[in-house]
């Protein structure tokens, strides 16, 4: 299993609904945010990444203004250009399993915008205890979309 990258945010008032929980925008923000510093890590200062594919976010739990949450990431899936991070927000205080997860792929691209490799010493292992139920749900997604993410 690749490296395990970690986010954390304060849920400030900017980041909420009128319910004053975590705004759906901000869901998505931080998982990009967070996807993308997974991403980063794994390929090494050689990456040049673009977003290709929201597979799936999936929040489980409100999220109250004035949390401290933290995000586990982790490269479940490569190719030669293109990977997929999981992501899991660790249990917030008084209660079980995760509040939100996701999937985000992610492209390798030159200067020109074109699909270009990842370094060669980037690996990816099996996936953890942890990271299986998602791995499962990458795996569907792939199938349906097609393995490199784009359903082509």
């Amino acid at each position: 299993m690749s490296d395990i990258t970690l986010t954390h945010r304060l849920i400030l008032p900017v980041d909420t609904n009128h319910h004053g929980t975590l705004y759906a925008g901000s869901l998505v923000r931080i998982a990009l945010e967070s996807a993308y510093a997974t991403a980063f890590r794994a390929v090494g200062q050689d990456a040049n990444l673009l977003l290709r594919r929201v597979l799936s976010i999936e929040c489980y739990k409100p999220v109250p203004q004035g949390s401290f949450v933290e995000i586990r990431g982790t490269i479940l899936h490569a190719t030669r250009a293109y990977l997929v991070t999981g992501l899991i927000g660790v249990a917030l205080p008084g209660s079980n399993g995760p509040w939100m997860d996701g999937l985000l792929g992610f492209a390798q691209v030159d200067d020109d915008g074109k699909a270009s490799e990842f370094p060669s010493d980037l690996e990816v292992g099996a996936p953890s205890a942890e990271w299986k139920k998602l791995h499962e749900r990458m795996k569907k997604l792939l199938r349906i979309r097609g393995r490199n993410g784009g359903g082509e």
